[in-house]
């Protein structure tokens, strides 16, 4: 799939390119992104930029990863999101902000943004997000956009050689008053069967 652009009403998103290496090594250097995100290197160098920005694009070319670098209006990088292909109808979606743009709704704007776009153009009918357990700021997030939270996975997050337990939850195209591209049967509730 060629790499497409998404707008709100404050951010532009786009895959990123080799012109952005400057601006995500940059934003990789927080220490507060390295605490959660398990696949940062530490250090992080620019090399490390430059991978990644590969990484973005053969996801595109392979139609199995979606990056999207967030930027404002003025050019800035707020942020990074992914919507990861899991399987057949599922994705799985992750998120950082930058520093200085955190706590201002980008985020939550953009991952409402990601979703029904995954959901009408590219066939997912269940989008999951997970995170390591205590992060609250990305709970918070994906609590805004809708996500159901299921549970705790159990040592499933290895974070710099510890295993850690992860939250997850889920959207689905109802959540957000679009329709699946495959019927849903709920499980039924056990209450109402006695």
């Amino acid at each position: 799939m060629d790499p497409v652009t998404l707008t709100t009403d404050r951010l532009r998103m786009r895959a990123v390119g080799p012109a952005d290496a400057d601006a995500v090594y940059a934003a990789a250097q927080d220490p507060e992104s390295r605490r959660w995100i398990s696949s940062f290197p530490s250090p992080y160098l620019r090399e490390h930029a430059e991978a990644f920005i590969g990484v973005v694009a053969r996801g595109w070319a392979d139609d199995s990863e979606y990056h999207f670098g967030l930027f404002l209006p003025d050019g800035a990088l707020a942020g990074m999101l992914g919507v990861m292909r899991r399987g057949p109808g599922a994705a799985e979606v992750g998120f950082w902000a930058t520093r200085e743009h955190r706590g201002r709704g980008y985020m939550t704007e953009a991952a409402l943004a990601a979703a029904r776009w995954a959901f009408t153009d590219v066939s997912v009918d269940r989008l999951e997000w997970r995170a390591e357990v205590g992060n609250l700021p990305s709970r918070a997030v994906a609590e805004r956009v809708g996500f159901t939270m299921e549970g705790t996975l159990r040592a499933a997050v290895a974070h710099r050689g510890v295993r850690r337990d992860s939250w997850v939850g889920s959207l689905l195209p109802s959540d957000l008053g679009l329709t699946p591209t495959a019927p849903y049967l709920a499980a039924p509730d056990p209450a109402a069967t006695t």
